[in-house]
């Protein structure tokens, strides 16, 4: 065995790993028309059986990519109205999917996630520029950036989220 395939056996534990696998589950159980708790196990099940499809996550990584997919899931109808109400001129149907599920799983993440908004704004704009066109990485940084600092305004006036204050 190689070293580069020694590389690729390895477990990843890397947070943006685990923001791609989740990444690829929504985005397969959109096209599909499935639930995500069915593809999401299908996709472990590839993962930890060898499948090079998906990198190899090591449990930690795994958690991260579950706690991504599964909380959006149950999150989604807010997500999704914070996100119509952020883009302006474009709806869901008109946007590619790539850049919508990449944007509904950073979206999740800054409200529920407890993390600073950069490290996940920079992972999201990287997986939109490996997996959607030409402008996507633009695209997602722009909607996110302004989002983050909307969300920060809202924080420093003591206004709630637009998650929170409802339609």
């Amino acid at each position: 065995m190689t070293r580069r395939e020694r590389a690729a056996a390895a477990p990843v534990g890397t947070r943006r790993a685990a923001r791609e696998f989740a990444f690829r589950v929504m985005f397969e159980a959109g096209q599909g028309s499935s639930d995500i708790g069915s593809v999401y196990t299908r996709a472990e099940g590839a993962m930890l059986s060898g499948d090079d499809t998906y990198p190899h996550l090591n449990p930690e990584a795994l958690a991260f990519a579950h706690s991504l997919a599964f909380g959006y899931g149950a999150q989604a109808e807010g997500v999704n109205e914070l996100l119509q109400r952020t883009i302006r001129g474009w709806s869901f149907e008109q946007m590619a999917q790539t850049d919508l599920n990449i944007l509904r799983l950073a979206v999740y993440e800054m409200l529920h996630g407890g993390e600073p908004h950069p490290p996940i704004i920079e992972s999201a704009v990287r997986v939109a520029r490996k997996y959607g066109g030409e402008d996507s990485g633009r695209f997602v940084n722009g909607v996110l950036g302004g989002l983050s600092r909307s969300l920060h305004a809202d924080a420093a006036t003591g206004l709630p989220t637009p998650v929170e204050a409802g339609p």
